[in-house]
């Protein structure tokens, strides 16, 4: 089983789309990873010998990727809601960021609905 950043790739699939199951690894990075590390990205990921392994770890090592990424993020979000602006105002509301319209949809963003009055249930 082949370990990356502390994520159990699954074994399965090929080395482009298993790569992307560490936070922070998209397609694209996981095509340039697998490109300078010399291996084929339709090996699959139980088909990789521990040379190529070893390779694509250092590769990885290099990325900011995992925890350290998720804490930047989340201190990034913060710094939005600190300093009080629009899109810290929407984060902290728990609103679309991006300017998307609110009287419809954005239902993964605001919740389920809240009825009004009690009128339903």
């Amino acid at each position: 089983m082949a370990r990356i950043a502390g994520i159990d790739l699954p074994k399965n699939k090929r080395g482009v789309i298993g790569l992307t199951y560490v936070y922070g690894i998209g397609r694209s990075t996981a095509r340039k990873v697998l490109a300078n590390a010399k291996v084929d990205e339709n090996i699959k990921v139980q088909d990789w010998n521990d040379e190529q392994l070893g390779a694509i770890r250092d590769l990885v090592n290099e990325i900011k990727v995992e925890g350290a990424l998720r804490s930047e993020v989340q201190t990034n979000i913060k710094r939005l809601m600190d300093i009080g602006c629009q899109r810290g105002i929407r984060h902290r509301a728990g609103l679309p960021l991006r300017g998307q319209r609110t009287k419809n949809n954005s239902r993964t963003r605001k919740g389920r609905r809240k009825t009004v009055a009690n009128k339903k249930k």
